[in-house]
């Protein structure tokens, strides 16, 4: 269904969130200002990821480098627009996120620098990085069907668009509309299966999730071990650092669209770009270069769950092997030019 008018667009109160957002932060004059030129041991990053889930790698960073790192945290959106609205008076030297459609608008609005290291070349396959290496990939998360083990049986479930099935009402979790991560699942769905297709499934999904959609994917994830739904969607990693503080949980997980013809699992990856304007580039390429070295990687896998994207570094045990499924072959870089017509289609259907 068509919005009402009277309703703020999704689109329209992203944007107004990242407007206050922005001037909340310039209220906060001292965020705003630039490091000293002389500050040459340290780096200001802007990070869209969780503080608790990339600190921990930067003080790695910090503790074999010397080089300090000044962390500002907050929505990928947000400070897409900072990034925007600062221009060259920056004080960033890196972005850092989850999203690579996000990254991309970032590289298309000619705020990254692109990078000529070898060390990248050999890290990070080709596909995980824009083609300029403007952005890297540094890890990788895929959509996955969490279900409560005792309510649903894996064999019921093959793929996402299953749960547009009328038998799911009132029994699926699904991440708010706003979701960047939802919004680039959708732009894959779309490239995959087409328009008319997702806009069926959608609509199926947002009837049959109801009042059951959240801010938060670890939210979803305790609904359905509490078995107050019998399934959701979330990016996998959000199951697993579940199940390593709470192991008997009733959880299990499904890899979806793995069926013949199936259009693969969804994918993203979290990365991470130079900002054009940085008077700190030597320091910038020695973090992009400890991120990508094995070491670097074998730290998100084991802080954070995710699949590493260095092909000889291992992920979790506990995770679905990486090599026993397939990926949606959906270029990770379309992701920003599938954005707008996606923020539309969901408007379109109503999801909350």
């Amino acid at each position: 269904m068509i919005l009402p008018a009277t309703r703020l667009t999704l689109r329209a109160i992203t944007q107004r969130a990242a407007v206050y957002t922005f001037a909340g932060f310039l209220l906060l004059g001292h965020i705003f200002t630039p490091l000293p030129a002389s500050a040459a041991d340290k780096l200001t990053v802007y990070s869209g990821r969780a503080e608790r889930l990339i600190k921990p790698v930067f003080d790695a960073f910090t503790a074999k480098t010397g080089i300090q790192i000044e962390l500002l945290s907050s929505g990928t959106t947000e400070l897409v627009n900072r990034l925007k609205a600062e221009g060259d008076r920056t004080p960033a030297d890196l972005l850092i996120t989850n999203d690579a459609g996000s990254l991309e608008l970032v590289r298309a609005a000619g705020l990254f620098r692109p990078l000529n290291m070898r060390e990248v070349d050999r890290a990070i396959p080709s596909q995980f990085r824009a083609p300029d290496n403007s952005w890297i990939g540094l890890s990788g998360r895929f959509w996955i069907i969490v279900y409560n083990t005792t309510m649903v049986k894996p064999d019921q479930v093959k793929s996402l668009l299953d749960l547009a099935d009328p038998k799911w009402k009132d029994k699926i979790a699904v991440p708010n509309a706003g979701s960047e991560y939802l919004q680039a699942g959708v732009s894959v769905i779309r490239a995959s299966i087409g328009d008319d297709r997702t806009k069926t499934f959608l609509q199926g999904l947002r009837d049959n999730a109801g009042t059951q959609v959240y801010q938060k994917s670890s939210q979803i994830v305790d609904a359905v071990a509490k078995g107050q739904v019998a399934l959701g969607i979330v990016n996998h990693y959000y199951v697993y650092r579940h199940l390593a503080t709470q192991p008997t949980a009733p959880l299990s997980v499904i890899m979806p669209d793995q069926q013949e013809g199936g259009m693969g699992a969804i994918m993203n990856v979290a990365g991470i770009g130079v900002l054009k304007h940085t008077t700190h580039l030597d320091n910038a390429k020695l973090l992009i270069e400890f991120l990508v070295a094995q070491a670097g990687q074998k730290m998100f896998a084991d802080l954070d769950k995710e699949y590493p994207l260095h092909p000889e570094v291992k992920a979790d045990p506990a995770l679905i092997e990486r090599k026993s499924f397939r990926a949606a072959l959906v270029p990770l870089t379309k992701l920003a030019e599938f954005r707008e017509p996606t923020l539309t289609l969901i408007e379109q259907v109503g999801l909350r």
